[in-house]
């Protein structure tokens, strides 16, 4: 899941850098603290106890929840082309769906 996070974060910056300046520093800006902290929300999962897993995946998946919602303003700004917005969408879509299924996981191990 670590993985298929870097690779969209990898196609955001790529999107990132063609952004114009003030949409760069703002709503560009916001998306990519999203989508670092996601990273790094991920990453201390993975090495964290099961027990304080769900909690952090909670927390990623609200992250997952606003990166929807801002990526697609920035669609709607018409600051990416309908295939950036498919692409980028899938691959937050699919991560989200990884995570509830990590989480589910893990309920099921817990006592």
């Amino acid at each position: 899941m670590l993985e298929k996070t870097k690779s969209a974060y990898k196609q955001w910056v790529i999107l990132h850098r063609n952004l114009p300046q003030t949409e760069r520093l703002g709503l560009g800006s916001k998306i990519d603290l999203l989508m670092l902290d996601l990273l790094e929300l991920l990453r201390k999962t993975t090495y964290t106890p099961l027990n304080k897993k769900i909690a952090l995946l909670e927390s990623a998946m609200d992250k997952i929840d606003s990166l929807r919602f801002f990526v697609q303003l920035l669609w709607e700004l018409q600051l990416m082309s309908n295939n950036q917005y498919s692409n980028l969408g899938s691959e937050i879509e699919n991560i989200g769906k990884m995570i509830g299924g990590w989480k589910k996981s893990i309920i099921k191990k817990l006592p």
